[in-house]
């Protein structure tokens, strides 16, 4: 009997020695790929791909080149050109036993513009100090495109075979036009097939102001992005000779008839259930907002509340806002044409038309000219996913366990607006776990937490286990 137990003794020993150096050697294994990570990132902010500055080709030749040396082959990577931008397409291939379709992971490649003037750093060169990372698209979406450059690299390299494709699509104008992810949803359907995507850009961990991680989000449904332009025309004349019907002035109380107007608050089971989960959470004035707003839909003061929120602002309904002015042609003439810009975020079942006819309705000036500015693209919300959302609780555990997972509705457009009209159901969600108020994607002085490198590669080396793999996670 004395011998049995030494047997076991020593063997538990074994395991528990083997089981130090497993976990020895992924913490190692992390370490690494975290700094290739940052190395990654570095290059990344360093290219200022906004548009116009035709620099998004190279970023993606250089992430292929990146792809290439950690083993992918040729084949599996192609770059699709679209006038001065392109989309990076990578495929990791699997063994096919799942047989189930591959899954998309979706990020994008270019920024929004920076004016080093403007910056207390540099917009495009990878600062830090204690806490974050600073410069533009460091949050949206550079951050996203080398986490996953990344960890497809650690997972080739480590010789990890999933049990159906992964797909990469990192396109190349989400911040301008969209149109790269519409190119390869209509003529490269083959590359992007997928059982779902994975929009790498939104969602995310949620901190409080004492850096406590409280919830996640995940984004199942996006508004309608939308674009008009109001203008008022006029024959115009000489400024020594003013007129009553100045274009200025009629496009002006147009403009104010439209700021004095507020679309009806609407609701829907995702954009319920975000305000019911999160109430509990922000234990102030603004949560207890949220949890009547819940109970009573048409609480009046929780509605003005929440409205003044500028991040909980759009969950309420559609908000219209006009973003831009032109007009004029000389300081010393009445102006033949102005126009403004309404840019609008159409909360889902109202299309484009019906919105733009109401804001004619409220600007109240049958003279006024109004056009759709682009093609805008309405998608329908996607289904409850299980598997995702198991995943996602499996893959938070060891980081911050027991979090509640949200799901939510963007008030911004990702390109899984897109996705979802093609047909793909799309998830919106990053690794990243920051407090709203350190924001600042489109601002200035862009950041994020130097601490979401390492917990997002832990995050997504367990979600590629969970939905390709064994369960288990991918690297040993």
């Amino acid at each position: 009997m004395k011998n049995l137990c030494r047997v076991l003794i020593f063997s538990c020993a074994l395991v528990t020695t083997a089981t130090a150096h497993s976990v020895s050697e992924q913490n190692d294994a992390i370490a690494h790929y975290s700094d290739r990570a940052v190395e990654l990132l570095r290059d990344a902010v360093s290219r200022e791909t906004a548009y116009g500055q035709g620099l998004v080709p190279a970023y993606a030749e250089s992430l292929r080149q990146v792809f290439l040396d950690a083993g992918f082959s040729p084949e599996v990577l192609t770059i699709v050109p679209y006038g001065e931008t392109a989309s990076l397409v990578v495929r990791y291939e699997g063994d096919g036993s799942s047989g189930r379709r591959p899954i998309l992971f979706s990020s994008h490649m270019d920024v929004v513009p920076a004016d080093p003037e403007s910056w207390l750093r540099h917009p495009f060169e990878l600062q830090e100090d204690e806490t974050f990372f600073y410069g533009r698209g460091v949050l949206d979406n550079k951050f996203d495109v080398t986490l996953l450059t990344t960890l497809f690299v650690w997972l080739k390299e480590s010789g990890f075979v999933p049990n159906r494709d992964l797909v990469i699509a990192f396109t190349g104008d989400e911040e301008s036009f969209q149109e790269t992810v519409q190119q390869l949803a209509r003529d490269y359907r083959d590359l992007i097939n997928a059982e779902y995507a994975l929009v790498v850009d939104g969602g995310g961990g949620v901190l409080n102001d004492a850096g406590e991680a409280i919830q996640f989000q995940v984004g199942f449904a996006e508004k309608t992005y939308a674009t008009f332009s109001m203008t008022a025309k006029n024959p115009g004349g000489h400024s020594s000779m003013p007129r009553a019907d100045n274009a200025i002035y009629d496009l002006a109380r147009a403009i104010q008839r439209l700021e004095a107007y507020t679309f009806p608050v609407e609701t829907n089971e995702i954009t319920l259930t975000y305000f019911a989960r999160t109430a509990p959470l922000l234990n102030n004035e603004v949560g207890d907002a949220m949890a009547a707003f819940v109970a009573d839909t048409g609480d009046e003061e929780a509605i003005a509340l929440l409205r003044a929120q500028p991040e909980y602002v759009g969950t309420l309904g559609t908000t219209c806002i006009p973003t831009m002015l032109s007009g004029g042609h000389a300081e010393n003439a009445l102006p033949r044409a102005v126009t403004a810009t309404v840019n609008c975020r159409i909360f889902p079942g109202h299309t484009p038309v019906e919105i733009m006819r109401e804001l004619q309705r409220v600007a109240d000036d049958p003279a006024l000219e109004w056009a759709v500015v682009g093609v805008p693209v309405a998608s329908p919300a996607s289904s409850f996913n299980p598997e995702i959302m198991t995943a996602i609780e499996q893959s938070l555990a060891p980081i911050h366990p027991n979090l509640p997972i949200v799901p939510e509705m963007g008030s911004g457009t990702t390109d899984g607006a897109y996705w979802r009209a093609a047909g793909i159901p799309s998830y919106s969600l990053t690794g990243i776990f920051i407090n709203p108020k350190d924001s600042f994607a489109h601002g200035l002085n862009e950041r994020v937490p130097k601490a979401a490198v390492t917990d997002s590669l832990r995050f997504w080396w367990s979600m590629v286990g969970q939905l390709a793999g064994d369960g288990s996670p991918p690297v040993q």
